[in-house]
């Protein structure tokens, strides 16, 4: 029997085409970013039309022609995360040249400094003020508002792929970025909760949390002007078992398994982790 199922079941992977994702439509929040334009260009490598949204109209322009010269279907959307009516201006736009949007990437987010707790700091007198701005950031802009407007249409047309961009950070708290950390961490419990309500809607909710890939905002914290690890850079390489950080273009796997309705279809409410085994070391 076991000879019997294995041709079978390779046959029909093949058959099926596991990972291909034409016909689908995706729009990637911070699609203008490092990581975000990475995973767009995943998304469009494996044969999805890929709309770019940010609020950089020259980042995402670049990332749409890295897109278009790989032979890809790409178009930018600027747009504000943190603003439903901008929101929904991209997604009516994306829509009526593509039609419904079936995966969104929420790659919109980030940290400020008034948010964290720096060395010899006092977590007491963190301001308020810094900890709501981080928490609109990645909590508001980051997830809430893009799953309520791109969502809106993948509940009516029964199908949609949400994946949300978390952190290792929501996981295992890291040292001063106290509120980066927590927002993250609601990122997961909306995703959460969005993957039980919309289970049977044919809305599929997950999560990637990246480890450490040095991008637009933590390149300073990881790694000094001349490419050397700064100490806090040392820790975390020091912490990671693979020993260095993560290429942006190491996330395309999880983001296109994610995305597609067919090697995906039964994983909903997950957090996929890519961090080199950081988070499996205690000491």
């Amino acid at each position: 029997m076991t000879l019997w199922l294995i041709p079978l079941f390779c046959g029909v992977a093949m058959k099926n085409d596991l990972f291909n994702l034409d016909g689908e439509v995706a729009a990637v929040l911070g699609g203008t970013g490092v990581l975000g334009g990475a995973m767009a260009e995943a998304l469009a490598g494996a044969g999805a039309q890929v709309a770019v949204v940010g609020r950089s109209e020259d980042r995402g322009l670049d990332c749409v022609r890295r897109i278009e010269a790989a032979g890809g279907k790409a178009m930018f959307q600027q747009a504000d995360a943190m603003s439903r009516d901008s929101l929904t201006r991209a997604r009516d736009s994306i829509e009526k040249t593509w039609g419904t949007v079936t995966v969104l990437v929420n790659g919109a987010g980030g940290n400020k400094p008034e948010g964290t707790v720096p060395p010899g700091g006092d977590f007491c007198k963190m301001s308020l003020d810094g900890w709501e701005a981080v928490f609109d950031l990645n909590l508001v802009g980051g997830a809430l508002l893009p799953s309520q407007v791109f969502g809106e249409t993948m509940v009516a047309a029964r199908k949609g792929s949400i994946i949300n961009i978390a952190s290792m950070s929501s996981i295992l708290p890291l040292s001063r970025v106290v509120s980066y950390s927590a927002s993250k961490a609601a990122v997961l419990n909306l995703t959460l909760w969005l993957a039980r309500e919309w289970a049977t809607k044919g809305v599929r909710v997950n999560a990637i949390s990246p480890g450490f890939f040095p991008a637009e905002q933590n390149r300073r914290m990881l790694l000094k002007d001349d490419g050397a690890y700064t100490e806090r850079g040392q820790a975390i390489v020091g912490h990671t078992p693979m020993a260095r950080f993560g290429e942006a273009h190491e996330l395309a796997g999880a983001v296109v398994w994610l995305a597609s309705p067919r090697a995906a279809s039964f994983v909903t409410g997950q957090n996929i982790v890519v961090d080199g085994g950081f988070s499996s070391v205690t000491i």
